[in-house]
């Protein structure tokens, strides 16, 4: 049985806890901060054995040094083409990792557009994808392409729509608003608006979400649509492609008028 729990990093971060009941060892999930880790450890009486990382950004790698001052076997995995400082085992397309001291199977997945290497992984029912989706929107390009964001969302779609995607960021509210612009009629993205607003007011997190509700209310995730293209040619003044044309439009609408 797999745990997982969520530590609260920054503003809006996740960091995300794994942990076999039992086993006395945990994993980190793209430790931006290292002290809110070591306070779960110390507090669960537990020791890290594996970090795992989705791509390079410092506010998912800032705490990674100090967790390996703390805990000097630690392994540190994460994206081969990518430079991100401590990282011990490189990573790639289709790899099963073994990660110490967790009783799990993840599979890599390459999904490049927010960086060009970032990866995400995949198991257990699970998909830990950083930046790439995020609950009702996904990540800027920062370091890769749209035409790759788009490939690598597509991707995800494709997995079994009961998989819980952990992302990483408290960001719910904020995208569905702007997926209200995208899609303002959808009905399931209002209840899913009021859903998240009475967990944020309870205290609770809006993640992890379901695919299968990210692909009745993300907009990046329905660029395919005819509600969503319609939408995204009214944005940019012309008729466009199937795809990663409409995927583009989007992601720039958002950037330039919503963000």
């Amino acid at each position: 049985m797999l745990e997982i729990t969520p530590v609260k990093a920054f503003k809006d971060n996740f960091i995300w806890m794994l942990h076999n009941p039992g086993s006395g060892t945990a994993v980190a999930v793209d430790p931006g901060e290292s002290a809110p880790v070591l306070a779960w450890l110390e507090a669960n009486e537990l020791k890290l054995s594996a970090i795992l990382i989705t791509h390079k950004h410092i506010d998912h790698t800032g705490g990674v040094m100090d967790l390996q001052f703390a805990f000097p076997k630690v392994a540190v995995l994460g994206p081969s083409n990518e430079a991100i400082r401590g990282i011990k085992v490189r990573l790639k397309e289709g790899e099963h990792p073994t990660i110490p001291g967790l009783d799990a199977d993840f599979e890599v997945l390459e999904v490049p557009g927010h960086t060009e290497g970032h990866i995400a992984y995949f198991g257990e029912g699970s998909l830990f994808c950083g930046d790439t989706l995020f609950s009702a929107g996904c990540g800027g390009i920062f370091g890769g392409t749209h035409e790759q964001m788009h490939a690598s969302l597509q991707r995800i779609a494709a997995l079994p729509a009961e998989t819980e995607i952990y992302c990483a960021h408290e960001y719910t509210l904020d995208n569905l608003g702007f997926a209200k612009w995208v899609e303002p009629d959808s009905p399931a993205i209002l209840l899913r608006e009021q859903e998240a607003q009475a967990l944020l007011a309870k205290g609770d997190n809006t993640v992890p979400s379901s695919l299968q509700t990210e692909l009745q209310t993300n907009p990046f995730l329905r660029v395919g649509l005819p509600s969503v293209k319609a939408a995204a040619e009214n944005y940019v003044g012309h008729s466009l492609s199937e795809g990663a044309e409409v995927f583009t439009a989007v992601r720039r609408w958002k950037d330039r008028e919503y963000d």
